[in-house]
């Protein structure tokens, strides 16, 4: 469960009506279907970039169904998987924008270390079965930590990817933000905008010109020998 500075916030959702059914469902669902990520990830997007450390926030839909690749940050997948196809595009406009070598894999827990929240609106999802947890609270909670997010008084840039995600921009109106928006890294919409957004230069700057440290894209390599 969630124990840091995030429980301040998130502490009223847990004891809403549609907490507690989807409480009950989730639990469901994990005990009779496949479920990812694992229980113990769901909230480690939360775990890994406490509220006090948020500098920016990239939201993504659902996790990834696939065997073994979500671990609760939108994008990102466990060490040893292969990249996905919209990952391989963000590294792909990381490389573009920035110099930065595209790495030998898709875990992005150095980016959640550095103040990057990488959450996605819905939390679990039905193995092989896309969008399945979509619509059952999920997104309730999760507007509840983009609000949390937005009321705090420092500069945080939001990285809006794709229309569900651009949506929660009308709940964005604290001025000392940045939000920046650009289709879909998938590869059906990357083209449309996704590349040449540029939006990790820009983050970078405006942390910058507001005297925050900026973000090391960089995602080490595993295998330190490559050919």
């Amino acid at each position: 469960m969630i124990t840091n500075d995030w429980l301040g916030p998130l502490s009223a959702e847990f004891k809403k009506p549609y907490y507690r059914e989807l409480y009950y469902r989730i639990k469901d669902e994990y005990t009779h279907h496949l479920v990812f990520p694992n229980a113990a990830d769901l909230y480690r997007a939360f775990e890994l970039t406490p509220l006090s450390e948020v500098r920016v926030v990239i939201l993504g839909q659902d996790p990834y169904h696939g065997d073994g690749q979500a671990h609760g940050l939108c994008f990102s997948v466990t060490p040893g998987v292969e990249i996905p196809p919209s990952l391989r595009n963000i590294y792909q406009e990381l490389h573009n924008d920035l110099g930065y070598s595209i790495p030998d894999n898709g875990c992005l827990v150095p980016w959640a270390k550095q103040g990057v929240l990488l959450l996605n609106t819905v939390l679990t999802v039905r193995a092989h079965q896309a969008f399945s947890h979509r619509g059952i609270g999920w997104e309730q909670f999760t507007d509840a930590a983009i609000r949390a997010v937005n009321e705090v008084d420092r500069p945080v840039v939001f990285m809006l990817w794709g229309r569900p995600a651009q949506e929660k921009a009308r709940m964005l109106d604290n001025p000392r933000h940045l939000i920046l928006t650009a289709p879909h890294p998938s590869p059906l919409s990357a083209s449309r905008g996704f590349f040449g957004c540029r939006h990790f230069s820009r983050c970078n700057r405006f942390l910058e010109e507001h005297g925050e440290q900026p973000i090391d894209w960089q995602i080490p390599d595993i295998n330190t020998k490559r050919e």
